[in-house]
C-alpha cells in the first residue's frame, strides 16, 4: 500500500528527532512509544494482502500518514527552539502535544480493530492517556528549573526572565471545576452596561476565581423549581466533563442568587472572550496575516475535533458557523453555543433568541432534502465556509441563491471540488493534523 513506507520513513525521523530534543522531553517521548506501538500494526498490515484491500485499513493509514507528519512538525521544533521560545510558545505546544496522542490513539483503534488485535496492558499502558498530563506537568517543572535562573547576578535580568515565565504560572481554565457558584464569589458590578443582550438574556463582565468570566443573566426566566434545575444540571455537568479543551468554551457553571426568596435569580457562568465573535473579529478593520489566519483555522478544529471525538460517538454541535467561534486573548478561537444547553433550556421561557440558522452553512444534501440525516459529515462541510470566510473575511454566497445553486447545481464557490459529496470530506481530526502541517510551515 502507498501509505506504509512514508508511514516507516516518518516514524524513524520521530526517533531521531526524539533523541536530540531540547524540551518538553516526557512528552516527545511518549508520542514516540506510541508511533512505535504503531509501526507494528503498520508492519502487520504489510504482511497480510487480505488486509491491505481494505477499505478501512486504508482510510486508517491514510489519516496516520499525515498524522505523523504532524507529530514529525511538532516534535521538530524543539531541537532548535531557544529556552525563550520554549516557554513562550509552551501553552500552545501542549496544545498540540493533546491533538497528536488523540490522533494517534485514533489510529491505534482502527488498526488494531481491523487486525482484530487484542490489547495487551503493556499496549494499553501505551495508549493510556491520562499518563499524558503527568509528563506535562514535569516537562513544565523542568522549564521552570531552567539554567537560566542560576547564577545571574542582575535582579532586573531575573525580573524580565520571570516575566517571560509567566505563562506556565498562568491559571488554567480547564482545571477548574463546573459546579454551584456561590454569589459572593463573583465580582460583577449589576446594573451596568451589559455585554450583550438578547430577548432572553443580558450578559456582563465579571470576574471568578481569578478569571475573567461571561455572566449571563436571564430577563425573563422561566417559572422552574430550583431543585428541578439543579437535576438537570447535575446531570449536564458529566456530560460537559467530556468536552474539556482549551478550544471549546469554557463553562465554570450556574450560580443562583436570592435562592430563599420567592423569585431566584439564575445566572450562567462562562469564559470571558474579549473579541467577540469570529465573525466579528473578521468583520473589524484588524491586520490578519496569513499566520494568523491559519493558527485560527487549526483552533477552530481542535475544537470541532474534541467535540466529535467525545465518548458519545453521535455528538455534533448542531449548528455550525462563524458566530458560534468566539476569540479570547491573543486570537484563540473556542467553539461554543451548546454548552450547559439543557440547563439553559429549562432557565428561559420558550423563545429563541432571534437567531436564524442560515443556509449558507449547509450541505448540499441537507438543502436537497428535508429527510437528510444530519451528521458531522455535514459539520465539516459548514466549518469549510467557516475557514472560507477566515482565509477571505467575506461572507458566504452574498447574493446568490442558495438552495438552487447548491441544492440542485451542486455550486461550490468557496470549496473544493470534492467538498460536494459527505464521504470525500475529511474528519476534525484530519483537518486538525493539515492545519497543524500548515501552521508548521508558515512558521518557519
Amino acid at each position: 500500500m502507498d501509505f506504509i513506507d512514508p508511514i516507516l520513513s516518518t516514524a524513524s525521523a520521530i526517533y531521531d528527532l526524539v533523541e536530540n530534543v531540547k524540551a518538553n522531553k516526557k512528552r516527545c517521548r511518549r508520542v514516540a512509544d506510541r508511533v512505535k506501538a504503531l509501526e507494528g500494526l503498520v508492519k502487520a498490515v504489510k504482511d497480510r494482502k487480505a488486509v491491505l484491500k481494505s477499505v478501512e485499513v486504508g482510510t486508517a493509514l491514510s489519516e496516520l500518514s499525515i498524522t505523523l507528519t504532524s507529530a514529525r512538525d511538532l516534535i521538530e521544533r524543539y531541537t532548535q527552539a531557544s529556552w525563550v521560545q520554549r516557554v513562550l510558545k509552551s501553552g500552545s505546544h501542549m496544545d498540540g502535544f493533546s491533538t497528536v496522542n488523540e490522533r494517534l490513539n485514533d489510529a491505534f483503534q482502527a488498526l488494531s480493530g481491523t487486525l482484530q488485535v487484542e490489547q495487551s496492558d503493556t499496549i494499553y499502558q501505551v495508549f493510556e492517556m491520562t499518563q499524558d498530563v503527568v509528563d506535562g506537568r514535569d516537562d513544565e517543572d523542568e522549564l521552570k528549573r531552567c539554567k537560566v535562573f542560576e547564577g545571574k547576578n542582575s535582579s532586573g535580568y531575573i525580573a524580565w526572565i520571570k516575566t517571560l515565565a509567566w505563562p506556565l504560572n498562568k491559571p488554567c481554565a480547564t482545571n477548574e471545576m463546573i459546579r454551584m457558584i456561590k454569589p459572593e464569589e463573583l465580582k460583577y458590578d449589576y446594573p451596568q452596561k451589559p455585554v450583550t443582550v438578547t430577548s432572553n438574556s443580558e450578559v456582563y463582565k465579571g470576574e471568578y476565581s481569578g478569571f475573567s468570566v461571561a455572566i449571563k443573566r436571564f430577563i425573563d426566566q422561566a417559572d422552574t423549581s430550583l431543585s428541578k434545575i439543579q437535576s438537570v444540571f447535575d446531570k449536564e455537568v458529566e456530560t460537559m466533563r467530556r468536552f474539556e479543551s482549551p478550544n471549546i468554551l469554557r463553562m465554570f457553571g450556574i450560580c443562583v442568587k436570592n435562592k430563599k426568596g420567592p423569585n431566584p435569580e439564575y445566572l450562567i457562568i462562562m469564559e470571558y472572550c474579549e473579541k467577540g465573535s469570529l465573525r466579528e473579529v473578521l468583520d473589524e478593520n484588524c491586520e490578519l496575516s496569513w499566520i494568523r489566519k491559519a493558527r485560527m483555522c487549526l483552533d477552530a478544529a481542535q475544537g470541532l475535533y474534541r467535540l466529535h471525538q467525545t465518548e458519545v460517538k453521535s455528538k455534533v454541535h448542531g449548528c455550525i458557523n462563524s458566530s458560534k467561534f468566539l476569540v479570547a486573548e491573543g486570537y484563540r478561537v473556542k467553539l461554543g453555543g451548546f454548552e450547559l444547553a439543557k440547563t439553559e433550556t429549562s432557565l428561559k421561557k420558550g423563545r429563541n433568541d432571534g437567531e436564524i440558522s442560515s443556509l449558507c452553512y449547509s450541505s448540499p444534501q441537507m438543502l436537497s432534502s428535508i429527510n437528510y440525516l444530519y451528521s458531522k459529515e455535514c459539520e465539516v462541510y459548514s466549518f469549510g465556509i467557516v475557514m472560507w470566510e477566515i482565509a477571505t473575511r467575506q461572507y458566504p454566497f452574498e447574493d446568490k441563491e442558495i438552495l438552487q445553486k447548491v441544492g440542485k447545481e451542486k455550486y461550490i464557490e468557496p470549496l473544493p471540488e470534492d467538498s460536494y459529496e459527505s464521504f470525500h470530506r475529511p474528519s476534525a481530526g484530519v483537518l486538525v493534523d493539515r492545519l497543524r502541517i500548515v501552521v508548521a510551515k508558515l512558521e518557519e
